[in-house]
């Protein structure tokens, strides 16, 4: 099986509801999200690829209109953790793009939510 990844960031803030009151996510924040798109393969197509990675584009095109330097409660009617983001990014690509395996949110270097299929 072949595996191909592909990174978009995007700037955005957004506020965790129903945590406890002192949780710091709960209230209004911003992160330098990462998401990366994973493709799985078993053959390669004629040119020896999973696929064009410019293929990609309209995800890059769809997170920077969406959700770049947004407020994400007001994109997303769930609350906007990490593993919803994946799982609505997810949902919109996978009739697009067969290959699409998982898509990985990070928040920070030291934490993801993952969504696979």
């Amino acid at each position: 099986m072949f595996t191909i990844t592909k990174e978009f960031v995007f700037d955005a803030s957004h506020r965790l509801i129903g945590l406890a009151e002192n949780h710091p996510c709960m209230h209004l924040h911003g992160h330098t999200y990462k998401v990366i798109v994973e493709l799985k393969a078993a053959k390669l197509n004629e040119v020896g690829m999973v696929l064009d990675y410019h293929d990609l584009d309209p995800i890059k095109n769809y997170i920077n209109k969406v959700y770049d330097h947004k407020h994400l409660n007001e994109v997303l009617d769930m609350n906007p953790t990490a593993e919803i983001i994946a799982n609505v990014l997810f949902e919109k690509f996978k009739l697009a793009f067969p290959q699409l395996s998982a898509i990985t949110v990070k928040e920070t270097a030291n934490t993801s939510a993952r969504y696979e299929a």
